[in-house]
């Protein structure tokens, strides 16, 4: 495979390389570290990620390796883009698309207007609930595992920023949003709330990071694109090793 006019190029994982990853629809974050460290073999080089994407996310995954994962939290501080849709007049537990229904609104007298009005209490510092089904710990043990063996959840609120929020396409049920924020913001949780905002319900059905930082989506890799040119560029070095 060609590096010439691509983002390919001769990396040096050892040293440090920042890799931005498109990751899959139901890839744990997680998933995305394991199969790069894999292919990495027999190399045992730290690699990590530089903020969680939920499982039914996708979108931009930055990943460090070697002596860069030093600077993950640098890079997870970072201010996030997204773009999304969110199913109005219903509900979830988990305020997306993990868990079922569990409660249902009339929508026929919500107008355009409204939808768009209640993006402005949300617009700026603004405090919120982690959803129960979250990684969050508390007292050492994630708020998820608490919630799917059916036991209480304590949430505890944070305070995050919202510079934008806005509507981008209204279908209903389906709302469209763009929305970027701090580090720590809970796109499901804001979603949920504006639900309640309209006096109704709302969850969380599609939701993609398209930039982290000065990183963009449309610059990253596929994972399997960059796993079979790293496999490929090993097969390479070791051909010409024993040459």
């Amino acid at each position: 495979m060609s590096t010439e006019n691509s983002k390919f190029k001769d990396f040096n994982f050892a040293e440090g390389e920042l890799l931005l990853i498109n990751k899959p629809y139901k890839w744990t974050s997680f998933d995305v570290v394991g199969k790069i460290r894999n292919s990495l073999k027999p190399l045992k080089l730290k690699v990590g990620h530089a903020g969680t994407l939920d499982p039914l996310a996708t979108g931009l995954l930055i990943i460090c390796t070697g002596k860069l994962t030093k600077q993950i939290d640098t890079f997870q501080a970072e201010e996030k883009e997204y773009t999304g849709t969110m199913i109005l007049g219903a509900t979830t537990p988990s305020f997306d698309m993990e868990t079922e229904v569990d409660e249902t609104f009339d929508i026929s007298n919500i107008s355009e207007d409204e939808i768009y009005a209640a993006c402005k209490p949300f617009i700026g510092d603004i405090e919120q609930y982690p959803p129960a089904h979250s990684a969050v710990k508390v007292n050492g043990e994630r708020l998820y595992v608490k919630a799917r063996l059916g036991e209480e959840v304590e949430l505890r609120k944070r305070f995050v920023s919202v510079p934008e929020f806005e509507i981008t396409r209204i279908e209903l049920p389906e709302i469209d949003f763009r929305i970027v924020c701090s580090k720590g913001t809970y796109i499901r949780s804001l979603i949920s709330d504006f639900g309640k905002a309209l006096n109704n319900g709302a969850y969380l059905s599609k939701l993609t990071r398209t930039r982290s930082g000065n990183f963009l989506l449309k610059d990253a890799f596929e994972v399997l694109e960059l796993v079979n040119y790293i496999r490929s560029r090993k097969e390479e070095a070791k051909t010409e090793a024993e040459a």
